[in-house]
């Protein structure tokens, strides 16, 4: 129950580690180091996807301007005829006028970590191209004052 608990807390650490970069050429505080090996590596891939949040403003601000400008046409009954006419026709072209939905693909690694004193944890991490990892590589878990967890090849 505790290696569970260890291995979900270190998840939720290194995800938010995973969204930035780690720069590995700066000199961080370090709270204490363990040694083991990998058993097990797996890739994984995450998409975030971003929506465009002010969809809605632009389609209000459509209908807005397009009353508006139906408001300059006629009079009494006509007036209001083109006045709606004007805001619905401004609401559907800025409907019309959506920039696709963006799209993020994080790469993660997972490793699976035997420690020298026989603890094992589950740590996830970003992908670094210049660290790979494998099975039975020696590591060591850097523990950093900020409260995350770096995973990095014993040389």
């Amino acid at each position: 129950m505790r290696a569970l608990l260890i291995c979900v807390t270190l998840l939720f650490a290194n995800l938010s580690l995973a969204a930035t970069d780690y720069e590995r050429n700066k000199a961080v505080p370090v709270d204490k180091v363990l040694f083991g090996k990998v058993t097990s590596v797996r890739r994984i891939t995450e998409t975030e996807l971003l929506q465009d949040r002010s969809h809605g403003w632009k389609v209000f601000g459509g209908a807005l301007v397009g009353g508006t400008i139906g408001n300059q046409f006629g009079s009494g009954s006509g007036r209001t005829i083109s006045t709606i006419l004007g805001a619905i026709l401004g609401s559907s072209i800025a409907s019309n006028d959506r920039t696709p939905n963006q799209q993020i693909t994080i790469e993660l690694v997972e490793l699976m970590i035997s420690i020298d004193n026989g603890d094992e944890y589950m740590v996830v991490q970003d992908l670094d191209q210049q660290m790979l990892f494998h099975p039975q590589d020696k590591i060591r878990m850097i523990y950093l004052s900020d409260g995350s967890v770096r995973i990095d090849k014993q040389f």
